[in-house]
């Protein structure tokens, strides 16, 4: 069972000591995403462009590990305000597909850098590990 950190030019780089991604077994585990713009290192403005910067840095982590989000089977949504959901579920259902992928989705007290959204999602593909 070996494990290879992905990583993507195309997402911010870890803050931290963790990998943007960790794929093994067939499986790939993409680190919890907030609004950055890899680009500036800086959160973009609201919940929209949050959602849609998020969506976009995990497509790129995916993107290095050979996936799109055709191969995520499970997600995890953290809000900081959940009267943000249906903006939310309308910007993600356009990233994700049909079917979409399992998902929870949970009300935070705060997100890393003052983000309102961080979306963390499990991918399978025949890349992946």
């Amino acid at each position: 069972m070996t494990r290879e950190a992905i990583t993507s030019d195309g997402a911010p780089a870890p803050v931290g000591p963790y990998s943007q991604a960790i794929a093994i077994d067939g499986f790939v585990f993409c680190s919890g995403q907030v609004g950055l713009d890899p680009a500036t290192g800086q959160l973009v403005d609201g919940i929209e462009a949050q959602t849609e910067r998020v969506l976009r840095n995990l497509a790129a982590v995916l993107d290095s590990a050979g996936l799109t989000f055709a191969h995520v089977v499970k997600t995890t949504i953290l809000l900081t305000d959940m009267n943000d959901f249906a903006t939310v579920n309308g910007i993600y259902a356009r990233f994700v597909g049909d079917p979409p992928p399992a998902r929870a989705t949970f009300a935070v007290a705060g997100l890393p850098r003052g983000a309102s959204i961080e979306i963390e999602a499990i991918a399978r593909g025949s890349r992946a590990g």
